[in-house]
This record gives C-alpha cells, sequence and structure tokens, in this order.
C-alpha cells in the first residue's frame, strides 16, 4: 500500500478545491456597431449591472478589446450570455 507524504496529500486537495472554486466569465468583447449606452443598457439587463458598473465596463471593452463582465457558475451565466447575444453584442463564456 503507498502512503501519501504529507505534502502530496495537501497538495492534491488544494487542487480539489480549485476545481470547486473555479468559476466561469462572461467576456464581453469590442465591436464597431453598437453603442456606449446600447453596451451600458444591455449590461444593466443582462448582468445586473449597476450604471456605473456597466460603464466602466464598456469603456474597458472600448479601450482594451475584451472585459469580464460577470463571474459565477456556468448556469447562472449561460442565459445571462444569452440576452447579450442577442441584444447583439459579442461575448461568451470561458
Amino acid at each position: 500500500m503507498l502512503m501519501m507524504s504529507t505534502k502530496e496529500k495537501i497538495s492534491e486537495e488544494l487542487l480539489l478545491e480549485e476545481d470547486v472554486l473555479k468559476e466561469n466569465e462572461i467576456i464581453l468583447y469590442n465591436d464597431d456597431v453598437n453603442t456606449f449606452d446600447h453596451v451600458i443598457e444591455s449590461l444593466i439587463y443582462a448582468c445586473d449591472h449597476t450604471p456605473e458598473q456597466a460603464e466602466q465596463c464598456s469603456l474597458i471593452v472600448h479601450f482594451k478589446g475584451k472585459c469580464t463582465v460577470k463571474t459565477g457558475s456556468y448556469d447562472d451565466l449561460k442565459p445571462r450570455c444569452s440576452k447579450l447575444l442577442q441584444a447583439g453584442l459579442s461575448a461568451e463564456i470561458v
């Protein structure tokens, strides 16, 4: 019977915790079509952002090309991402 060292056991437990704690993200991408107002309204509607959060995310998307706009479980993010896509925005869950 193989015995694990304490260090190996702790490392294995940490890896298991990381798998459990890993959250998905909705990434919103920049485009040349949608207005700031439309992006802000869509983030408020789909992601429950405050107006300030939505504005900050829209600026990050504009200047950096993309932004994580929501994190959480896949089941929570899937309908939110669908709302963003239906609004004509470019987004994906990673």
